[in-house]
């Protein structure tokens, strides 16, 4: 199945001050997820983003929180954002059948989320050079169980290629000309 950019939202999942230091390869991670952000704004993709326990682990690092949009970044408790009410409900509320998740932990947050997502009747995909955790090996072991459990394994590039589905137009050009060279 293609991801759909009029059914899809990205989420952001939990990229925080007192979290990227300790992650395998965070400056990486950072500027993936701020390209990916930024090219959904562009094809107005929705966003949303959350935090765990912002009080402990802080808040959205500054370069990704920069381009987030005015949305508001989500507090939780839970590791899944498909189990914490307050998520769960801003997703609903998007009204879309996909998920592209990007984030960390991957074994963690982003592993628990992806499934309660695939639970709850959501098509989602991780996108596996914008995840990370802060051991390379929790990361692996986390796409391969997330592939296995039906969870959409895809790279930066499949995504936007998939959400502009067509070359030719204006918004092709205008990606690939600051995005794709």
């Amino acid at each position: 199945m293609l991801i759909d950019a009029k059914n899809c939202c990205l989420l952001v999942i939990d990229i925080q001050e007192k979290l990227v230091p300790a992650v395998h390869q965070s400056e990486t991670l950072i500027e993936r997820a701020r390209w990916l952000i930024e090219i959904a704004h562009r094809l107005e993709v929705p966003v949303l983003a959350s935090e765990q326990y912002p009080r402990g682990l802080g808040r959205t690092v500054a370069p990704v929180a920069a381009v987030l949009g005015e949305r508001p970044v989500l507090e939780k408790l839970h590791f899944s954002c498909a189990a914490d009410p307050g998520c769960r409900s801003a997703l609903d509320a998007l009204g879309r059948g996909q998920v592209v998740l990007v984030g960390m932990e991957a074994h963690v947050c982003v592993l628990q989320t992806a499934l309660g997502l695939r639970q709850q009747g959501k098509d989602v995909f991780v996108v596996a050079d914008v995840v990370s955790s802060r051991d390379p090996e929790d990361k692996a072991l986390a796409l391969a169980r997330m592939g296995q459990a039906g969870v959409g394994v895809v790279s930066r590039e499949m995504v936007v290629f998939e959400w502009l589905h067509l070359s030719g137009s204006e918004t092709f050009r205008e990606i690939s000309k600051n995005f794709l060279r």
